[in-house]
């Protein structure tokens, strides 16, 4: 088996979520999305573009019920010994496979979590599924149980983490001596991307941004590239990528003299950075840690040019995003526990003058505060 992690680390994940599903009164869990998937079993594929589902029953046995592409993935990937192949073929609907299988393992009439909010579960997929249930079982919402348990990493993970953010910081180290007048985007893009792969590294869950002039301020990779001007800004976010474990990076970088603007802007965000650590340990929540951005910026006269999150919870994703469900943003009462792998950003766009900011990088949550995992430090870079 291909498998990233000991049969002892995916027996402990096991046993948490049959802890968890005991706690909502689970007898099955249906899963679609695929970080899920990946998280208890090692299932590693993007064959969830299709229909396929992981049911989880609560005494812990795994049924995979997927296409045949999928069945030698599963078995090479994944611990799952019982897969269960559904047939492609004209008005195929694989949820009535779905309730077969269920009914095949005793679980009429009883209450099933479903996994909705997920790229795998579809909207076509999701009414074909609740067809299919309506009156065959009690189905509740159960999108982020798996989620909320993948939030504090194991010693493994965070790892794994870790190596992410050396590609990470390998990617930028490959990016910076190629920035400059005239240099091409597409060269730094390939640049960056050539360090994570040639550390060992994987591709990411979303593509890398790049953006330069008035793309700077966008903060979605778009299509087409440019050369620098001799004065310039460019802004790169990125991930280094480590058996699907992401570590993000976020920078703007200017070429020529720094703007009075952009100094003023890279104040406001290295302050917002530092009033976020003070914050981010136990004892404080996701809505806390926005409330301390939100500050800063505010009381500089930042808020139209600021963003309504400054970020999230990271870890092991699949496309089309390497973002988890749990966000920095007003209200969010989750709590802060150690061992978290999170990005935060500061993201300060001023499309009035066309200037662009922004730094961020992910860190680990510790009791006693939070460790930055690049060694690369949060400096105003003009070349």
């Amino acid at each position: 088996m291909a498998l990233h992690f000991t049969e002892s680390e995916f027996s402990a994940r096991r046993t948490r979520l049959m802890a968890r599903m005991a706690e909502e009164k689970l007898n099955a869990l249906l899963l679609f999305a695929q970080e899920s998937m990946y998280w208890l079993t090692g299932y590693d594929t993007f064959g969830y573009c299709f229909f396929q589902c992981l049911v989880v029953k609560a005494d812990g046995s795994l049924t995979l019920l997927t296409r045949t592409p999928d069945l030698r993935q599963a078995k090479q990937t994944s611990t799952i010994e019982n897969i269960v192949v559904w047939v492609d073929r004209m008005n195929a609907d694989p949820a009535v496979d779905l309730r077969n299988l269920l009914s095949d393992l005793d679980l009429l009439g009883m209450r099933v979590g479903v996994e909705y909010d997920t790229h795998g579960m579809t909207g076509r997929v999701a009414r074909l599924v609740d067809n299919q249930l309506t009156n065959f079982c009690e189905a509740v919402d159960a999108s982020y149980l798996v989620s909320n348990l993948r939030l504090v990493k194991s010693p493994a993970e965070i790892a794994k983490v870790t190596e992410a953010a050396e590609l990470a910081d390998r990617a930028f180290d490959a990016a910076l001596p190629l920035i400059g007048p005239g240099a091409d985007e597409a060269e730094i893009l390939a640049a960056m991307q050539s360090a994570v792969l040639a550390g060992g590294g994987d591709y990411p869950a979303n593509p890398f941004v790049i953006g330069s002039a008035a793309d700077a301020l966008l903060c979605r990779y778009k299509s087409g590239r440019r050369k620098l001007s001799a004065n310039d800004q460019v802004t790169l976010e990125w991930a280094g990528v480590a058996s699907h474990y992401h570590a993000p990076m976020l920078r703007t970088v200017l070429i020529g003299e720094a703007t009075s603007r952009h100094r003023e802007l890279f104040t406001a965000a290295i302050e917002g950075m530092r009033a976020i650590e003070h914050v981010l340990r136990p004892g404080h929540t996701f809505g806390e840690v926005f409330d301390a951005h939100a500050k800063v910026m505010d009381d500089r006269g930042l808020t139209r040019h600021r963003f309504n999150a400054c970020g999230y919870s990271v870890g092991a994703r699949f496309a089309p995003s390497w973002m988890e469900h749990q966000m920095f943003h007003a209200g969010n009462p989750l709590e802060i526990a150690a061992d978290m792998s999170v990005f935060v950003h500061m993201i300060i766009m001023d499309s009035d003058k066309e200037a662009a900011m922004t730094i961020g990088h992910t860190y680990l949550t510790t009791e006693t505060g939070p460790r930055a995992l690049s060694r690369h430090p949060l400096d105003l870079i003009s070349i």
